[in-house]
């Protein structure tokens, strides 16, 4: 220790007081400079803020974080994230970024890793990735549309103002309210209405019944067949006695259909008219009355 002076000890300390302030911060950004891991490349049209030490999460968990990013200059719109993982983790063929934002306003990148077990990129592959900008980007998108909207809305909002203090509905709305009290009391009337009648009425109803069954079972033991048969004989005898009017024989046919034998009741009805208007007029023609028995010549 005596080689060393007291110069070359103040400036072995600072060294190390150096390094040890370089861990440090590169402890605190996420870079562990002692830990070996795997760089790829990750290329966006937009970054969208993404800085130097943010994290590199897969699947929710944190696997790495961004060491660097630099601009194409080569290709306008074109930015690379240079991203330094975890050596253990195997990103398929096909997998992509996304960045999002989180709820301190940073940056973060996630990893989509795609559904591709027999391929995997490489050490230093490039792989493609886009903003996710969340609810917040899906409303910012939605701005122009609601500006399109907003004069019809106005128009709408007019006019249901207008619709709302038009006198008409508020006097409809009085006679719903009217009409709604008046059915609530009929319903009143019809509850109370139901418990005093409705017993009578359902016994009247089963009596009904009972009478329809006691009809029923009548019903049930006429002989129809007998009855039929009779009708039947009946209808048969009315159309002989039907027949035999029609027809000149016996007496009641040779009256009704006899013209000679009508011609000859007629003129003797008119004969016998005629004596008895005579008679009538001329009694003494035919009744000879004497008070002292002499006969009149």
């Amino acid at each position: 220790m005596k080689y060393f002076g007291k110069e070359a000890k103040i400036g072995l300390a600072g060294i190390i007081a150096l390094c040890i302030l370089v861990y440090g911060i590169n402890y605190l950004k996420g870079i562990q400079l002692f830990k070996p891991s795997s760089y790829f490349y990750v290329q966006f049209k937009d970054i969208n803020g993404l800085t130097k030490s943010s994290p590199v999460f897969a699947d929710g968990y944190r696997v790495g974080i961004v060491s660097n990013i630099a601009y194409d200059y080569s290709r306008n719109g074109k930015v690379v994230a240079e991203i330094s993982v975890e050596p253990d983790l195997r990103i398929p063929k096909g997998s992509t970024a996304e960045l999002t934002s989180n709820l301190l306003g940073g940056i973060n990148m996630n990893l989509l890793l795609a559904n591709n077990p027999r391929e995997r990129c490489n050490v230093g592959d490039t792989i493609y990735g886009h903003v996710n900008n969340g609810a917040l980007g899906q409303a910012s998108e939605m701005i122009p549309q609601i500006q399109e909207m907003m004069p019809k809305l106005d128009s709408i909002l007019t006019s249901i103002n207008n619709f709302l203090g038009d006198p008409a509905l508020i006097n409809t709305l009085h006679h719903v309210e009217a009409m709604t009290a008046s059915l609530a009391a009929t319903s009143r009337q019809l509850e109370r209405l139901s418990q005093k009648d409705l017993p009578a009425i359902v016994q009247k109803l089963d009596s009904i019944e009972n009478n329809f069954i006691a009809i029923s079972g009548n019903l049930k033991d006429v002989d129809y067949a007998a009855s039929f048969a009779k009708l039947d004989a009946t209808l048969s005898n009315v159309k002989e006695l039907s027949d035999k009017l029609t027809t000149t024989e016996g007496n009641i046919g040779l009256l009704l259909n006899d013209t000679a034998l009508y011609n000859n009741l007629t003129q003797t009805t008119l004969n016998a008219a005629t004596l008895l208007e005579d008679i009538r007029l001329h009694p003494k023609r035919y009744i000879n009355i004497s008070v002292f028995g002499k006969k009149d010549k």
